[in-house]
């Protein structure tokens, strides 16, 4: 097997001139994210577009880091806040409605804790699968092999090691279940802070339709 294959089975491998010349067709894109206009949201949206491939009202606020771009696969309506780090090196699949707050790092690449083995160049790189309405915190990071189930939180600053289940906020550093989510939330927008009259019922009729 070549490296490639190597890596794309989720084996160790070595990166070597056929990976890196993967990664340089992302980079040509990275580049023109990064230094775009700002305010170009339809330019931006485009360059995002192809570097997801299939995507669904996918935006990021530059700048955006990736490895490859094609191993990152979003559902619809997901957003990256400035700085976000996805190390794609295999695959990253997001399900649809999450958001990610600045300085989010998602990592499937790693390297053998022995150093014998590390110094040999070998490295790997193990899926990470969040589900729909995630809402990730800023500063937080994903390690590699981590499954996210839906409608979950994940507190700012957390470290996650683990996987995490459907409908709980979760924090911390190795990150934590602290409590699940219930009906009872659906009314506040901030701890103890409820929509006022207008907001909620906006936010009815958009449930309805």
């Amino acid at each position: 097997m070549n490296n490639i294959e190597r890596r794309d089975a989720q084996m160790a491998y070595i990166s070597d001139a056929a990976v890196f010349e993967e990664q340089k067709k992302c980079r040509k894109i990275l580049q023109r994210l990064n230094t775009a206009d700002c305010s170009d949201f339809d330019e931006i949206g485009r360059i995002v577009k192809e570097l997801f491939g299939k995507s669904e009202n996918a935006f990021l606020n530059p700048p955006f880091y990736c490895d490859y771009g094609s191993h990152i696969e979003v559902g619809k309506n997901f957003m990256a806040n400035y700085n976000c780090t996805i190390l794609d090196v295999a695959k990253v699949v997001i399900g649809d409605n999450c958001m990610m707050a600045p300085n989010v790092a998602i990592y499937t690449a790693g390297h053998p804790v022995h150093p014998d083995c590390r110094n040999t160049q070998y490295e790997y790189g193990i899926e990470v699968v969040i589900g729909d309405n995630v809402w990730i915190g800023g500063n937080s990071v994903i390690c590699p092999g981590v499954h996210i189930g839906s409608n979950t939180v994940i507190g700012a600053g957390s470290v996650v090691t683990k996987d995490i289940p459907d409908w709980v906020v979760a924090a911390g550093n190795p990150c934590k279940v602290i409590r699940k989510i219930t009906e009872e939330d659906r009314k506040y927008y901030f701890k103890d802070k409820e929509f006022d009259p207008e907001a909620w019922n906006h936010m009815q009729e958009m449930w309805k339709g």
